[in-house]
Formats: structure tokens, C-alpha cells, sequence
């Protein structure tokens, strides 16, 4: 459904005529009403925001469930031998 508005009333208090041309005006005024914009540039923006701000909350609680399900191989061992091997060779 296409919503109209008057840009100079109170939307409180607006309501709706048809002029004898068949165009909407506005009761109160008398001024043509303005078609209103399915998506206007600040909610463009506010999503933008809201998605920045939002999207490294949820990255960090998929790894954290991620790493609770499935933890990491911790083979020390591996790890020790590998910086010992690492040690000689620069020697």
C-alpha cells in the first residue's frame, strides 16, 4: 500500500481528501500530498551502522561455539620438537 503524507502538517492530525481532479490532498491544508519512499537514504545508513557494529558480535560468538564443539589439537609434543629442530638449524 503506497502511503502519502503532507511535508507541513502534524502526521498526527493529517488526513486524507480527494480533490475533484481525483489527487489526494491533505484535510487540514488543502496541499498536495507527497508520495512516501518505500527506502530512504537513512535507513541505508542506519543499516549500514547497525551491521558494522553488529557483525564482529556475531563472527566472535561463532568461533567461540565453533571452538567449544570441535577445540582445537593441542599436540605439544609436536611443538617442542619442531622449535628444537628450529633452534639447531640456525645454529
Amino acid at each position: 500500500m503506497v502511503q502519502y503524507y503532507c511535508p507541513y502538517c502534524n502526521p498526527k492530525y493529517q488526513f486524507q481528501k480527494q480533490s475533484s481532479k481525483g489527487t489526494l490532498i491533505c484535510g487540514l491544508c488543502g496541499e498536495d500530498l507527497v508520495k512516501k519512499p518505500f527506502i530512504r537514504l537513512n535507513q541505508v545508513i542506519a543499516l549500514f551502522a547497525a551491521t558494522s557494529l553488529l557483525l564482529p558480535l556475531i563472527y566472535t560468538f561463532i568461533f567461540l561455539i565453533k571452538n567449544q564443539i570441535n577445540p582445537p589439537n593441542k599436540n605439544y609434543q609436536v611443538n617442542r620438537n619442531y622449535i628444537i629442530m628450529t633452534k639447531n638449524v640456525t645454529l
